[in-house]
């Protein structure tokens, strides 16, 4: 047996086998750490791999129940939680934010969408304080600041990524419409994780021991995810007054350093602990129509459909860079980035962490590693990914990972 395969547990179902052969490629080739791998197809789990390394400092390994932070990944859980509202009638996409939380009606901010909120078109996507843990846990004087903030430009003009904002503003609409005034963090709890039995949190409950938590590393950057970021982009993460990094301006973590995570503070945008089980599961779910949950089918259809671009284009104004598609909450598949079926809807997040939902295929992916790399598309995810169209039969050179007649 190969080293690389002593570290790899888990099952593929026959016919699934060679997405387990990228999952071992991944630590042989491609400097893997620690990762997780979990695709359920039509319902069904076809995919349930783990392995490598947890603690890179302690040589612990990944164990089947390790959980893992997936940054900004959170947002497409987040986006199904916000989905599910929506598909229970407590608010409609093209209503005003400002029906449902007046006090958000101030500085320029009366007439945007909760459409455009959640592409990253309200001109939103920074605040002029930064935002502590301490304030993440105080969640009445999070939406004060959150109304009394002023849109960088007229909203709907512009696409701008919303990296840790998006998060925190659907969490308090959500605890506007919600009958029980639940935050985001709670309401997938309670109405999507318990039901369906992920081991996901959106917000760390404290009686998960270290033990159980990957601690992330960052990868040696190489010159392959250089030239595949924009030049701009490179240059904007190191200045500290560039949009990236006040959209970035926020604590993910407390001061105890006993603690891998904190515990109970809800970052919806980027501060997300779990499996790459539960992320697949949950997107499997929606994937296959969501009658667990009892979702509606028109609000299925509204997570398929193409995204709207603001009136100048899908130009990101954060990023720096051009065709990247947001809508409701999401990730979808297009040119620039055409990781599945044009209905689908996901999340990427920073490192290489993703997980998605193709209803073309009925399928829930995810993919979750604890070493950050800086590749947008990150290629271990891409071969676990490409592999897995490839058990399916799937025809596409895109989602096959290969040249049109290549």
């Amino acid at each position: 047996m190969r080293q690389a395969e002593s570290v790899v547990s888990g099952f593929v179902k026959p016919g699934f086998e060679l997405v387990r052969e990228a999952f071992v490629e991944n630590f042989e080739r491609r400097n893997e750490l620690g990762a997780a791998c979990c695709v359920y197809h039509r319902g069904e789990k076809v995919v349930d791999l783990w392995g490598g390394i947890r603690d890179k400092s302690t040589g612990d390994l990944w164990e089947e129940d390790t959980l893992v932070i997936v940054a900004s990944a959170t947002k497409g859980l987040a986006g199904l939680a916000m989905a599910l509202a929506h598909s229970r009638g407590l608010y409609e996409y093209d209503e005003r934010v400002a029906k449902y939380w007046p006090e958000f009606a101030q500085n320029g901010k009366e007439q945007i969408s909760i459409r455009q909120l959640l592409a990253h078109q309200a001109g939103l996507y920074a605040l002029d304080k930064r935002v502590d843990v301490k304030l993440e846990m105080d969640l009445d004087g999070l939406a004060v600041m959150l109304a009394r903030q002023k849109p960088a430009w007229e909203p709907g003009t512009r696409q701008a990524y919303h990296a840790l904002t998006l998060g925190f503003y659907e969490s308090e609409l959500l605890r506007r419409v919600d009958p029980k005034h639940r935050s985001l963090g709670r309401f997938f709890h309670e109405e999507i994780a318990v039901p369906l039995g992920l081991e996901f949190y959106i917000g760390l409950p404290e009686d998960i021991p270290n033990s159980r938590l990957a601690r992330t590393h960052m990868a040696m950057p190489t010159r392959a995810a250089a030239l595949q970021a924009p030049r701009s982009l490179i240059i904007d993460v190191a200045n500290p007054r560039s949009r990236i990094r006040r959209a970035l301006r926020g604590d993910l973590a407390d001061n105890d350093k006993e603690r891998v995570y904190p515990r109970n503070v809800e970052v919806p945008s980027g501060g997300g602990i779990g499996t790459a089980r539960a992320i697949a599961k949950a997107y499997g779910v929606f994937a296959t129509g969501g009658s667990e949950l009892g979702l509606r089918e028109e609000t299925l259809k509204q997570l398929m459909a193409p995204a709207t671009p603001p009136t100048r284009g899908f130009y990101d104004e954060v990023m720096r860079m051009e065709g990247i598609q947001m809508s409701l909450g999401f990730m979808k598949p297009s040119p620039r980035n055409p990781f599945a079926h044009p209905g689908s809807f996901g999340m990427l997040g920073f490192g290489g962490n993703f997980g998605f939902a193709d209803p073309e295929t009925q399928v829930g992916f995810a993919y979750v590693t604890n070493l950050n790399d800086l590749y947008l598309m990150d290629p271990r995810q891409n071969a676990l990914r490409f592999a897995m169209y490839k058990c399916l039969c799937e025809t596409d050179p895109v989602l096959l990972g290969e040249k049109p007649g290549a």
